[in-house]
């Protein structure tokens, strides 16, 4: 059985970690001053954010298309006919969507679709437990009760300091948006699990007071003290960054994976100055291979 999901998953993996899991990444794109980049295919994370930093116009991002994911999934049935297709919350993209239209096209392919109802690591997370718990000989419906466990398990949390990319991208109310703008409103930010979506879960007056909310966040489920998986992530912030990793690390136990940047098709849509953090408590990766 293959792997395919899409660059929305931040799997944070080389490209020799990549082919060694047999995971197969499907780019989205992102347009900024009139140029459309694939997701590291034609510009790299780190070079998007410096273009973004250096412009006034705002970006505007593109899942792919159907035919992207029939070719793709008619390359892999040529070798085998199985493959488990992970991807980004239909809620917040269409790129769930895009790979059904794709799956429908090749009848050759058994693909079986996966919506991880979250983004970013979170979602990278259940890519890579599969794609292990494959190599090591599960059955599918052994790993289709361990991503559901890993989704249940994990949550995602974010703040940013402008709103503007979430107000030109429509992930925000425009009015609400525009009121906590004025305000200087500092939003904290999370993904239900329901449908996928964003959801507001508190707001602060300054950004610093926002990251140490993101920890609060984390304590009113976890004791401090509880043994974690955690991974932080920003867009072009490292100085937030590290601020969020040495308040969680004071606080938990933490199993790290490295800081990362957060993909540039999820970064387009908060601007450079987002700082987030997955996490799950680390018995819940104990079984993975």
């Amino acid at each position: 059985m293959r792997v395919v999901t899409d660059s929305g998953t931040d799997l944070s993996l080389s490209p020799e970690e990549l082919a060694e899991l047999n995971i197969h990444v499907v780019p989205l794109s992102v347009t900024l001053e009139g140029k459309s980049y694939r997701e590291g295919v034609d510009i790299r994370t780190d070079e998007f954010y410096k273009l973004l930093t250096a412009t006034d116009s705002l970006p505007t991002t593109s899942q792919p298309s159907p035919g992207d994911f029939a070719n793709i999934y008619r390359r892999l049935a040529a070798d085998d006919h199985d493959i488990l297709s992970i991807h980004m919350s239909s809620g917040l993209s269409g790129t769930f969507n895009s790979a059904k239209l794709g799956a429908e096209s090749v009848p050759d392919a058994r693909v079986m679709l996966v919506d991880t109802k979250t983004l970013s690591a979170a979602a990278g997370w259940q890519v890579i437990a599969a794609a292990r718990a494959i190599k090591a000989g599960w059955t599918k419906e052994k790993i289709l009760i361990l991503l559901e466990r890993i989704k249940s398990a994990s949550e995602s949390i974010y703040t940013l300091d402008e709103l503007k990319y979430l107000i030109h991208g429509g992930r925000i109310s425009h009015m609400k948006g525009l009121i906590a703008s004025l305000l200087n409103i500092k939003p904290l930010i999370g993904v239900e699990k329901v449908r996928g979506t964003y959801v507001q879960l508190g707001q602060l007056r300054t950004f610093k007071r926002a990251i140490e909310g993101l920890v609060d966040l984390i304590t009113r489920r976890h004791s401090p003290g509880s043994a974690l998986r955690t991974q932080v992530l920003h867009t072009q912030n490292p100085e937030g960054a590290n601020m969020l990793y040495e308040l969680i690390d004071k606080r938990f136990k933490c199993n790290w994976l490295p800081i990362d940047n957060i993909s540039l098709v999820l970064g387009a849509h908060t601007g450079t100055s987002m700082v987030g953090v997955v996490y799950a408590p680390q018995e819940e990766f104990s079984d993975i291979p």
